[in-house]
């Protein structure tokens, strides 16, 4: 039988404003438990296979319009939250992770763009500017829930209106946070990055790892 320890996920200093830490205790859940992962995006599976993690996935479906005047640290905390909670219903005896991503130009939050139209409008706002890209990742075990929320600062380059529709035209925004993918041809767009790259990309690897290994699950290097 596991033995009950403190948790602590040390706060993140990726990217110039932090990040929110989390802090639980785990308990005895049998160590072959099932990891399911609570998402579609083929980045997330990209980057959970990378961790040496062997995992099904469920996809959660969720309402993720934004509320009222929430911060976006708290939008991704909430989301991220109501994902795992909705996958942890239907699959009681797994390690569950779920994950929600958005930008932040200025306290506004970038979600994934509605239309071409829209994410034209997003990538001429990031356009020669900081912005914050913040991921809330939470992994539930039954009762016990794990969460952080990882913040990456990145800077655009002076992006021309002609190159940005060029880009929206290729259809590579359009299902994606703030309308890039850094990991893409959208990366052209990128001059700097302070912090995880993987946070960018839909899932921080070392954060995310923390938190699967307070739930007992073997990552790689543990």
């Amino acid at each position: 039988m596991i033995g009950r320890w403190r948790c602590r996920v040390a706060e993140n200093t990726s990217g110039r404003h932090g990040a929110v830490a989390a802090e639980a205790s785990r308990g005895g859940a049998a160590p072959d438990a099932p990891v399911v992962l609570a998402s579609a995006s083929p980045r997330r599976r990209e980057l959970l296979t990378s961790m040496g993690v062997g995992f099904i996935i469920d996809p959660a479906d969720v309402d993720e319009s934004v509320i009222g005047d929430e911060s976006a640290v708290e939008y991704v905390a909430r989301v991220s939250a109501l994902k795992a909670q909705r996958i942890a219903d239907r699959h009681h005896d797994a390690v569950v992770l779920a994950a929600d991503t958005t930008v932040d130009l200025d306290g506004r939050i970038m979600v994934k763009p509605v239309d071409a139209d829209d994410a034209v409008d997003m990538l001429m706002s990031l356009s020669d500017r900081w912005h914050r890209t913040h991921t809330g990742v939470v992994v539930r075990r039954g009762a016990q829930v794990w969460s952080q929320v990882v913040t990456t600062d990145v800077r655009f380059v002076r992006v021309t209106p002609e190159a940005v529709r060029w880009y929206v035209d290729g259809g590579e925004p359009l299902d994606k946070a703030g309308a890039y993918a850094v990991q893409g041809t959208g990366g052209v767009f990128v001059a700097e990055i302070s912090g995880s790259v993987s946070n960018v990309v839909g899932l921080p690897l070392a954060e995310t790892a923390e938190l699967l290994r307070c739930a007992g699950v073997v990552v790689a290097g543990s």
